[in-house]
């Protein structure tokens, strides 16, 4: 039996584990984050950031994400790569909501924050949205909008299940959004022009820009990656602000939709929300709600037929 193995960062661990979503088993090892079967392979994540691919297809499925241990693949920039008091530059910073949530769409943006107005965002309380809760997330959110140039793009359900039935995986879908996101922050502010771009890191830079590689402008002039890009720069966390509020907009239309509010998340309490929504108007409608590859959907049909 073919085996393959991957070391990976925890963004791009993430990434794996959203992609096959649909194939993950209820049995996973020691020290093990998921095991997903597939028809020639079967895939065991580990905490160690590990990926062990077993069957026929093992390097085949493998060479999706990067190459084997052997031959490591080089590591994008990181936080302690970027130059001396990034902090204080004038930054584009780009930020995600929505990738792990069941329901809703993923939404994505990039903001610009001059060095002359960290001081306003510090006053506003700009800083990690993961670290505010909602009601406070939409009243600095409903500021930055007047403050901050900006571009939104949402990805909505029934395209993201298009676009996954296709092949294409989130980290893709991600990067894509994000480069054209920068590019219209760019065109927005032009002729002048940000120190830097700063994207919270969910992949590495090379995987990055081998999914942008086909797009028609590629950004790519004094971009960073960094994970926690929010507690690097007040730009990423405005970006961040700003999406988990378009989130939380999207979540309510959407719920309004359904009849029913609809929970955040991929845990049991959203399975049983599926459930519900399921018996009352069938299979069908959660394709316009939801991210339909993820184990929720088979979750829920079993839980809407006991």
């Amino acid at each position: 039996m073919a085996n393959a193995v991957l070391k990976v960062q925890a963004p791009q661990l993430r990434e794996i584990q959203s992609h096959y979503a649909p194939f993950i088993t209820d049995k996973t090892p020691p020290g093990g984050v998921f095991t997903a079967k597939l028809p020639n392979c079967t895939i065991t994540a580990y905490k160690s950031g590990k990926v062990l691919f077993q069957g026929n297809g093992a390097e085949q499925e493998a060479q999706r994400w990067g190459t084997t241990e052997s031959s490591a693949p080089a590591k994008g920039p990181s936080a302690s790569s970027l130059p001396a008091n990034f902090h204080l530059k004038s930054v584009i910073g780009s930020d995600e909501v929505g990738t792990g949530d069941f329901f809703g769409p993923i939404t994505v943006v990039a903001a610009y924050v001059s060095k002359e107005q960290i001081p306003l965002l510090k006053e506003l309380g700009v800083r990690d949205s993961k670290d505010l809760k909602d009601p406070k997330i939409i009243e600095i959110a409903r500021q930055l909008l007047h403050i901050v140039p900006y571009s939104l793009i949402i990805l909505h359900n029934p395209k993201y299940n298009d676009l996954q039935k296709s092949g294409m995986s989130q980290g893709k879908m991600k990067a894509i959004l994000h480069n054209k996101a920068i590019q219209n922050v760019l065109n927005k502010i032009a002729p002048e022009e940000p120190e830097a771009i700063l994207i919270d890191q969910f992949v590495e830079g090379p995987t990055y820009y081998k999914h942008v590689a086909q797009q028609k402008e590629v950004v790519k002039k004094n971009v960073f990656f960094s994970t926690k890009g929010e507690s690097i720069h007040l730009s990423v966390a405005a970006a961040s602000i700003i999406a988990r509020y378009a989130f939380l907009r999207e979540m309510d239309k959407l719920g309004k939709k359904a009849g029913v509010e609809l929970p955040k998340g991929a845990g049991k309490h959203v399975d049983i929300a599926a459930a519900k929504i399921i018996q009352s108007q069938g299979t069908d409608v959660l394709k316009d709600l939801t991210k339909h590859h993820f184990a929720n959907t088979e979750k829920a049909i079993r839980l809407a037929h006991k």
